[in-house]
C-alpha cells in the first residue's frame, strides 16, 4: 500500500510520528569573546590568522597581485569559499538584520529532511489563516491537495509564505518549527539569528546576519534536495480546479527577468525582499570547480535589482581573487556538530500499519516513525490529512 500517489482523493487521518525533540545542546565549542569558530580539527600545524569577522566596516587580506574589493553599499556582505567554508571578505559579517524570505534557507534545513515529497495533503482552512498580509503567495488554496514537492517548489520558486505555512502545520505548527529553526541554527553555529516567523515575514526581534545566512547556503548545498529546488528556474503547480500553471524562480540572477543578466554558472539560493528588511540575496555560483556563495543585505543605492548586481560583483571579485587573499574568518564551526532532531523519516511506505482504532485503510492510517536522541527516544505526533493511492 503506498500514500498519496493517486489524484482522486480520499480522505483519511493519519497521525505522523516524527523523530526528534526541538531543543538541542548548546554547541560542542562556544566562541571565546568576539572570535569566530576555527578550523574543525586540530590537523593544522601552523596556527590561523585571527578572525576579522567581529570588525565593523570591510574585511579582507589581500596578497600583493590581488585584485581590490568592488565598492557596493550593501549593510552587510559576505565572500566565501563553499567548499572550504572560508570567508574570502565581508562587511559588517555579524550585523543582525531582518532577513526577509531568506530565512525560508533555515526553515528548508529544519524542515526538508523530515517530509517525504511524495507525500499529499489536503490543505485546511485553519492551516492558511495565519498569513501576513501583503506576503508573497504561490496560490495555495484552502480544499488544495498538494504534494509536498509542490509546495517547496512553492517556498523556493515564488517564495510562497502560503507554502511555508502547510509545510509547518505537516510538522507540528508554528512555534515548533521556530523552534526547530532555532536549533538548527544553533547547531550550525549561526549565533546572530533570531527565528519569530519561519517564512522571513517581519516580526519584532527576528534578525540573521549575513554571516548566518551565508552557513545556512552553504549546509543547503550539501543537502541534495535543497540544492535542486534552490537551482530551479521554472516548475508547474497544482491549480484550485485540478489543472496546474506554470511558476517562475524569483530570483533574477537565477533567470534573467527583469533585464538582469544571468549570472553564469549560478546554482541558486534564495532571495528577499520586505519593506523592513530591504532587499537580501543568498547565491551561489561554480566556476573552474570552485564554488563560492554570496550574502548581500539591503542595499542601500541602485534600487530593487542593485542587490543582484552587488553580488555578481562580489561573485567575480571572489572568483578573480580565489587563492590571491588569506581568509578572514570562517562558516565551519569548531568541533564536531551535535547530533540534532529531528532525523529524517524511514521510507513512508515501509512505515505504514493499519490502526487499531480504523482498521480498514481507507478510513484511517499510522504512519510511525521513531529514533533516538540523547539517552532516550522522543517521537512528536502530528495529525495529517493525506490523500490515499486508489489503486493501492
Amino acid at each position: 500500500m503506498t500514500i498519496g500517489f493517486a489524484s482522486r482523493s480520499a480522505r483519511s487521518t493519519c497521525v505522523l510520528c516524527v523523530a526528534g525533540l526541538l531543543t538541542l545542546m548548546p554547541a560542542a565549542a562556544a566562541r571565546s569573546g568576539r572570535s569566530d569558530p576555527g578550523p574543525p580539527d586540530g590537523t593544522r600545524t601552523v596556527a590561523p590568522q585571527p578572525s576579522l569577522l567581529y570588525r565593523p566596516g570591510t574585511q579582507v587580506r589581500l596578497h600583493r597581485e590581488a585584485p581590490e574589493v568592488p565598492e557596493v553599499s550593501a549593510l552587510s556582505w559576505v565572500v566565501a569559499d563553499a567548499d572550504t567554508g572560508e570567508v574570502l571578505a565581508a562587511h559588517d559579517a555579524h550585523r543582525k538584520l531582518p532577513p526577509a524570505s531568506t530565512l525560508k534557507t533555515l526553515f528548508a534545513l529544519a524542515v526538508l529532511p523530515i517530509l517525504p515529497g511524495g507525500i499529499r495533503h489536503e490543505v485546511s482552512a485553519e492551516e492558511l489563516s495565519g498569513v501576513g498580509p501583503g506576503s508573497s503567495l504561490v496560490g495555495v488554496v484552502e480544499g488544495g491537495t498538494y504534494r509536498v514537492s509542490d509546495l517547496w517548489n512553492g517556498v523556493f520558486l515564488n517564495s510562497g509564505n502560503d507554502a511555508v505555512h502547510i509545510l509547518a502545520a505537516l510538522t507540528g505548527g508554528w512555534s515548533a518549527a521556530v523552534a526547530r529553526m532555532q536549533a538548527e541554527a544553533h547547531a550550525l553555529g549561526a549565533r546572530d539569528t533570531q527565528v519569530r516567523s519561519p517564512d522571513g515575514y517581519d516580526a519584532p526581534g527576528q534578525v540573521s546576519s549575513a554571516y548566518d545566512l551565508a552557513v545556512f547556503g552553504r549546509a543547503g548545498l550539501r543537502n541534495p534536495e535543497f540544492a535542486r529546488y534552490c537551482a530551479r528556474v521554472d516548475a508547474m503547480f497544482p491549480g484550485p480546479t485540478g489543472d496546474s500553471y506554470g511558476i517562475m524562480n524569483t530570483n533574477r540572477l537565477l533567470t534573467g527577468a527583469d533585464g538582469v543578466e544571468p549570472y553564469p554558472g549560478l546554482i541558486g539560493i534564495k532571495n528577499g525582499y520586505t519593506s523592513n528588511a530591504g532587499n537580501t540575496l543568498v547565491a551561489a555560483a561554480r566556476r573552474d570547480g570552485r564554488t563560492l556563495v554570496v550574502t548581500v543585505m539591503n542595499p542601500q543605492e541602485g534600487g530593487g535589482l542593485a542587490v543582484y548586481e552587488e553580488s555578481r560583483s562580489l561573485l567575480d571579485w571572489g572568483f578573480e581573487a580565489a587563492g590571491r587573499v588569506d581568509p578572514v574568518g570562517s562558516l565551519v564551526p569548531a568541533g564536531p556538530r551535535p547530533r540534532q532532531g529531528p532525523q529524517a523519516l524511514p521510507t513512508v511506505a515501509a512505515a505504514v500499519k493499519p490502526s487499531k482504532d480504523a482498521p480498514g485503510w481507507p478510513e484511517t492510517a499510522v504512519i510511525v516513525c521513531a529514533a533516538g536522541l540523547g539517552a532516550g527516544v522522543t517521537a512528536l505526533t502530528l495529525r495529517l490529512k493525506l490523500v490515499r493511492d486508489n489503486a493501492s
